[in-house]
């Protein structure tokens, strides 16, 4: 995956997801839940590459970071929480494709518990 299309599309690939552009700025698309409107994915183009931002678990961010030079902290993130993916060639598409996965999932609505 190196293209900002790709990543658009991989992200679309999930249920209930909606492409935004809310800072009137066509170089930020904002891959977000449709009903808690919560974002998981930001694609945007920066230094000559595409890069997009995924929410992971502490537990993970710094492994991820050291296992390849393209993950960086979350550029204009929570850098606790949010890491950098470089789409520079050097990462496969299936750590990418975990990484978006992963950040779906931690950002999804959670399920309504039942009071009985």
């Amino acid at each position: 995956m190196t293209t900002r299309e790709e990543a658009i599309l991989y992200c679309k690939s999930f249920e209930n997801v909606v492409e935004d552009y809310p800072f009137h700025d066509s170089n930020w698309t904002l891959m977000r839940h449709i009903s808690n409107k919560k974002t998981f994915a930001c694609i945007y183009e920066h230094q000559n590459n595409i890069w997009i931002n995924v929410k992971c678990d502490p537990e993970w961010r710094d492994c991820w970071r050291s296992a390849f030079e393209a993950i960086v902290p979350a550029y204009h993130m929570n850098k606790e929480h949010w890491n950098s993916i470089i789409l520079d060639g050097t990462i496969s598409r299936a750590d990418i494709e975990r990484m978006i996965a992963e950040s779906y999932e931690l950002t999804k609505p959670k399920a309504k518990k039942i009071k009985k």
